[in-house]
């Protein structure tokens, strides 16, 4: 099948476009309401993420947002136009010690509202995959 796609400004206003393509998505390949919170969420996080944290706010720069569905699950990627970043040396928000700090939980919200989730090209792309079978 094939990609579809959004390109987004790198403002938080874009954020408001997320719900609605979700929304022709899910319609589009028939999947089932259930999983809607949670791929809503974490696309959320993840493009607001790449505007905020890769692409610094500059709305001179774009977030891409693909998906495709598979036989058993749909496949999202959300690329900026960033520096990149290490996945692995983001602090774990569960520990004592980061508990009450504000942000910080993106990554997190990710990996745990996802089935699997791979960063690639240095960490300017996030693919997230959720299992619809």
């Amino acid at each position: 099948m094939n990609w579809k796609m959004l390109k987004l400004p790198s403002s938080p206003n874009s954020i408001n476009e997320i719900e609605a393509y979700l929304k022709r998505i899910f319609s589009e390949y028939a999947i089932e309401d259930n999983k809607y919170p949670d791929v809503l969420i974490t696309i959320t996080e993840a493009v607001n993420n790449a505007i905020i944290h890769g692409n610094e706010n500059d709305i001179s720069k774009f977030v891409d947002v693909n998906c495709k569905k598979s036989s058993d699950g749909i496949t999202f990627h959300i690329s900026d136009q960033g520096k990149g970043f290490n996945p692995k040396k983001v602090p774990n928000p569960t520990s004592p010690d980061r508990l009450e700090c504000c942000g910080g939980r993106g990554v997190y919200i990710i990996k745990e509202l996802s089935d699997n989730v791979q960063y690639l090209n240095n960490g300017r792309t996030v693919e997230i995959y959720f299992d619809i079978s």
